[in-house]
């Protein structure tokens, strides 16, 4: 054999072998699958690979691992599943990490070459299948395209606006023989400058808004987590004292002890921030994309404002809300660029005006919970939050707890909180977790799961102890189907349609497992939980029995504005209600 000079010698190999050697070549040190015979000369070659594979006990679930890995480290994630069912059971996944913007990479078998579109066993065509959900796939038959071909998918997978990319491999593919190319890793960050960066006339044009804007509001997306531009976020919100709100993905994009952090907007952020954002006269959209959960009625969002939208994917501008002014590029360098020439500035009254509200409408503290003998999910995630000092990577599944733990769980941090947001996947959590601790192996992990979504995954429970992987896991467990109760109960005339959902023992079933279980009733019980969790060696299970009929608040309905949201019917008393409508008819600030 020869050499190529970088250390990756030439010559003869499979195309299984070519997949490994070039998955190493981007940096990967472990992948998640199942295997099948359609992907087996692969598995066969993966004895002469340093890679660690993680055998997971459903595809659908070894696609979230990637993707958990992927949005823990801001690495590509890497799955591998057979033909036909392997790969459809893999979709779900997929169009998980696609509406998130996760960057994972799917392989999949296929069957021999000359056999597709014949109806062989097991075949399925999963190019066409999954093409609205990924950002590009490949269907490859020939053995020397297989090298080329994953490094060209890790490029597509983290370019640009980050997401899945499938690679299907016929089988012959796998077993015929070609020549090592050693071909270089994809770049990092090759492509984020695709759109290069705005005009110094649209540079200007941002700076006259901001220095002009008596209102303004920083609404923090996804964007800046994969852009790296927590720094650059900071550096604009303090320099033009400007507060900051954030969407669900954004949430630790922008820390949560900082004095102008104002939490989470939308169908379920906090009145203040909601009013905030129909008050302000500038809004600055950094990596988001006016989502419906955001927005609520997108005619009326922000109706009073200029706004500027800094996005590096140019097909989410204008499509949800018209904007005044589109910053295509990668968002840290938008930011460096912009910086400079922002002037520093103060909004005193309009920083105090924002705190007014937040004190009249109730600020969201675990003292405004009841202390009724009931345990509510928000005591849960509260005391975790305190026990954690902040410091977990959480892991959510979908449903009310996934919105108690953005509105309870303080994240100072990026990549902190794991969540489906865009495709609100139920059953994600525990693979997520799997995969988040694979990447993160010294950092705290908690899966925070639904007794709903657990059920999806309940399996998994198997892969983390065969994995050796301390993860512990939180059941918020009302014994119903949670998020859709609380919509039959406020707009559907309380028909609970087949939302009660019957439940086993979660912590005798994680013995099963080989996981230590807890049940956790009353109160007092929680942080004691908790802390034994933590102090366990190995993975560990608590069973909360949660307030069946807890609702979240606030809640904007479904084609409402932000305004129409409806709040802690508990929390809120009259006296509150009726200074927080007298400060917004008196308000100077109001247009």
């Amino acid at each position: 054999m020869s050499s190529n000079g970088d250390g990756r010698k030439a010559g003869m190999v499979t195309g299984a072998q070519a997949l490994w050697k070039a998955l190493e070549v981007e940096g990967v040190r472990q992948v998640f699958g199942y295997p099948g015979g359609a992907i087996l000369p692969v598995y066969d070659a993966l004895r002469h690979s340093r890679i660690h594979h993680v055998l997971a006990r459903h595809e659908q679930a070894a696609t979230h691992m990637a993707d958990g890995f992927a949005r823990a480290s801001g690495q590509v994630g890497v799955a591998v599943a057979t033909s036909g069912p392997g790969a459809t059971n893999m979709v779900t996944g997929i169009a998980t990490a696609m509406l998130d913007s996760s960057p994972i990479v799917c392989i999949t078998g296929q069957v021999h070459s000359k056999l597709i579109g014949s109806n062989a066993f097991q075949e399925v065509n999963i190019t066409a299948v999954s093409k609205p959900i990924t950002k590009r796939n490949f269907l490859v038959t020939d053995p020397t395209e297989v090298e080329p071909t994953i490094h060209e998918a890790f490029h597509v997978a983290r370019s640009g606006r980050p997401g899945p990319v499938l690679v299907d491999i016929a089988k012959d593919a796998q077993a015929g023989k070609c020549m090592w190319q050693g071909l270089e890793a994809s770049s990092q960050r090759s492509a984020r400058r695709a759109n290069g960066l705005p005009s110094n006339g649209d540079l200007r044009q941002a700076l006259d808004l901001i220095s002009q804007a008596e209102r303004p509001l920083i609404l923090a997306g996804h964007g800046i987590i994969l852009s790296g531009a927590m720094r650059e976020t900071r550096a604009l919100a303090e320099r033009a004292h400007i507060p900051v709100a954030l969407t669900l993905l954004g949430l630790g994009a922008f820390p949560a002890s900082h004095y102008l952090h104002l939490g989470m907007m939308g169908m379920h952020g906090e009145p203040w921030v909601n009013t905030a954002i129909q008050e302000a006269d500038l809004v600055i959209a950094l990596g988001m994309r006016f989502d419906d959960r955001v927005t609520g009625d997108p005619r009326q969002f922000a109706p009073l404002a200029k706004k500027i939208h800094v996005e590096i994917d140019p097909t989410e501008v204008n499509k949800n809300v018209k904007v005044d002014l589109p910053l295509l590029g990668d968002l840290r360098e938008v930011l460096s660029a912009l910086l400079p020439g922002v002037e520093p500035a103060r909004h005193n009254e309009w920083l105090d005006y924002i705190h007014q509200i937040r004190e009249s409408a109730g600020a969201n503290d675990i003292q405004n919970l009841p202390e009724d003998g009931h345990l509510y999910a928000a005591h849960v995630i509260r005391d975790l939050w305190r026990e954690t000092e902040g410091n977990a990577v959480v892991v959510t599944d979908v449903g009310q707890h996934q919105m108690w733990e953005a509105q309870y769980y303080k994240h100072e941090q990026p990549r902190s909180l794991v969540t489906s947001g865009g495709f609100g996947t139920m059953g994600f959590a525990l693979p997520a977790a799997i995969g988040a601790k694979s990447a993160r192996p010294d950092q705290e992990v908690w899966a925070v799961v639904g007794d709903g979504g657990l059920q999806m995954s309940t399996s998994e429970l198997m892969t983390i102890v065969q994995e050796n992987l301390k993860i512990n896991i939180a059941v918020i467990n009302n014994g119903h189907l949670g998020m859709v109760r609380q919509w039959q109960e406020m707009f559907f005339d309380k028909n609970y349609s087949y939302t009660p959902i019957m439940g086993p023992d979660f912590a005798r079933l994680a013995e099963v497992y080989g996981v230590p279980g807890m049940t956790v009733a009353e109160r007092g019980g929680v942080v004691p939980a908790i802390r034994a969790a933590r102090e366990c060696s190995g993975p560990m299970l608590i069973d909360f029995r949660v307030e069946k009929h807890d609702c979240v608040y606030p809640i904007v309905p479904a084609g409402a504005h932000l305004k129409q949201m409806i709040r802690r019917p508990a929390q809120l008393k009259q006296e509150a209600v009726e200074s927080f409508d007298a400060l917004m008819k008196g308000s100077k600030l109001r247009a």
